[in-house]
């Protein structure tokens, strides 16, 4: 084995042209980074409103323009130089910035990696100018009609970056990373309008809202604005405002809670925690917030630069400004009549049935006759079931099921209780992961839906897996839709409406409960989606034939494919233990 050791390496100057790729990187890192910073641009600029064209998902062709201040014909090439910018004096203060970016920081990156081309007119000029920059060099100057404000288009972003490049995804799933991003910027912002186009047309509308609320439902959901309580808090070290939706309509992840500060959006944990931890018990603990809240602090006491992209902050009085937000959410709780109602699946559409009035709550005597039925043999006098045990797996006797949800079984040691849900969707997903389909049931009536723009997106980059799942969905009008099919497994039929909930996992590329690929995530979605679900009414023979097949599985799954058990078994020596008979 030879001991020469490696020559030591020489430290060098890098090539400036490097340098500004390098550079590049640190703040446009994909298509919808480079959106961002445009259109926080066009903010800035004081534009009403802000339109984004994409080609290839912002692979190809990203387009966006706005009705702002514009820019002077001899700024043009200032504007996309390192370090020029209108936003900051010249000798700072960096440490108080009330703007969204750099003007010149944000184009400057953005044309270091691509074919760029600026044009603005402003307000009393009588004709855009602009310039061409190719890999961060002017080539050459425009002089175009236009009306006031300003259009930067991008082409082949990362084409002197191949490197790069070749770690982008699909156009269809950089096109939803670009919208997540304008919603974001909107929720942030909804004073002003954006809107989004692609090939096929028209992608999202977010109009300018005149309350938070309002602006929410258009991401959120047109549920939303009704069944939110607004959140508003001055004093200390921020001025709260925003709008938060029940535990009805918690989410399974924190994807659902926008925040900003200062007007720009930011990813903030801490600060999401203290929303969540301001419900209080009314949210249980697999759930997450959603709304949006605005916190206005002095720009003194906010560091912007701790992030490249600027979507982390750092805070002077970080713990004051949480307790204050936490306390804000705990208030508006508290003073909230809409967290009485009961609660409905989280992100689920408002019920697409005809709802029945509600029934009067039974007697004492009503309820125990409930409870002997639910455990009862089979009318007719029926034995309770048997589950066909395979190899070593122990004789399963079905007594009845709980709630909806939970079936009672006794073994040759004691009880077993079985999650119906989990049982059903563990089945489900081992049967699609060796290539198994659903069959698909063609409803009698279509059932209209209305997606957000996020919806759409996932729509349209997830189409062949949506179509997989057995699910026929087709446009009806601007923004609506209807299904006019749905997956269906041994004679059940999925809800039509989840294939919102199925949409929304696959836009964040399944669920982030399950550590494998994505091809597993979107298997365990489908599962989720088609199997027996809580409150469904599944026959005894039903529940041990599903079982049955469960227990001829090569691994012998005892779990969902998120982790949930599937029983739990309570030994005969146990429940002797619990009701002291540990001497018998």
């Amino acid at each position: 084995m030879s001991s020469r050791r490696p020559p030591r390496p020489v430290i060098r100057r890098l090539d400036p042209d490097t340098i500004e790729r390098i550079a590049a990187g640190e703040v446009v890192e994909r298509p919808a980074s480079a959106v961002k910073e445009l259109v926080e641009n066009a903010y800035d600029a004081g534009a009403s409103s802000v339109t984004v064209r994409l080609r290839g998902g912002g692979l190809e062709r990203i387009e966006v323009a706005d009705d702002g201040t514009g820019i002077a014909p001899a700024e043009l090439e200032l504007a996309v130089e390192r370090h020029a910018t209108s936003k900051l004096a010249p000798d700072g203060p960096v440490e108080a910035i009330g703007s969204l970016g750099f003007r010149g920081e944000a184009l400057a990156a953005i044309s270091a990696v691509s074919r760029l081309r600026l044009l603005s007119r402003p307000p009393g000029a009588d004709a855009a100018e602009g310039i061409e920059v190719v890999a961060g060099k002017v080539v050459q100057r425009l002089v175009e009609p236009r009306s006031p404000g300003t259009t930067v288009e991008v082409a082949d972003l990362f084409f002197n970056t191949p490197a790069r490049r070749k770690f982008l995804r699909s156009g269809a799933r950089e096109q939803i990373e670009v919208v997540r991003v304008l919603e974001q910027l909107y929720l942030a912002r909804p004073t002003v309008a954006l809107r989004l186009l692609a090939e096929a047309g028209e992608l999202a509308s977010f109009p300018a809202a005149s309350t938070l609320a309002e602006a929410a439902g258009r991401v959120l959901g047109p549920e939303f604005p009704a069944a939110s309580f607004p959140l508003r808090a001055e004093g200390g070290e921020a001025a709260i405002d925003g709008a938060l939706g029940p535990p009805a309509l918690a989410g399974s992840t924190s994807a659902g809670l926008f925040l900003s500060v200062n007007g720009r959006p930011v990813a903030s944990r801490s600060l999401a925690q203290a929303v969540r931890v301001g419900f209080g018990t009314t949210l249980p603990r697999p759930r997450f917030p959603v709304g949006i809240v605005h916190l206005s602090i002095d720009p003194g006491r906010v560091d912007v630069n701790v992030h490249p992209t600027k979507r982390e902050v750092r805070l002077l009085a970080a713990r004051e400004v949480e307790e204050e937000l936490r306390r804000a959410v705990a208030e508006a709780v508290v003073g909230s009549p809409r967290l009485t109602e009961p609660p409905r699946a989280a992100g689920a559409r408002p019920s697409l049935a005809p709802v029945s009035p509600p029934a009067r709550a039974p007697s004492p005597a009503a309820r125990q006759v409930a409870v002997q039925r639910t455990l009862a043999p089979e009318p007719g006098g029926a034995r309770p079931v048997q589950v066909a045990a395979a190899r070593d797996r122990p004789r399963l006797e079905l007594l009845g099921p709980f709630a909806a949800l939970y079936w009672v079984a006794v073994s040759d040691d004691g009880l077993v209780l079985i999650d119906q849900h989990a049982a059903s969707e563990r089945l489900l997903y081992d049967t699609l992961r060796a290539g198994g389909v659903l069959a698909r049931q063609v409803l009698v009536e279509p059932i209209p839906l209305t997606l957000t723009a996020a919806e759409r997106s996932a729509l349209a980059a997830h189409a062949e897996e949506v179509r997989a799942t057995g699910f026929a969905v087709e446009p009806f009008g601007p923004g609506a839709y209807r299904v006019l099919a749905v997956p269906s497994y041994r004679g059940r039929t999925v809800r039509a409406d989840a294939v919102v909930e199925l949409l929304r996992e696959l836009a964040g590329g399944g669920r982030p409960t399950l550590p494998d690929g994505l091809e597993e995530r979107r298997a365990a979605s489908i599962a989720c989606h088609a199997a027996i679900r809580a409150g469904d009414v599944v026959e005894r023979t039903k529940i041990a034939e599903l079982l049955g097949l469960l227990d001829r599985q090569p691994d012998r799954p005892r779990t969902c494919p998120h982790g949930r058990p599937i029983f739990v078994h309570l030994a005969r020596a146990r429940l002797d233990r619990w009701f002291l008979r540990s001497g018998s």
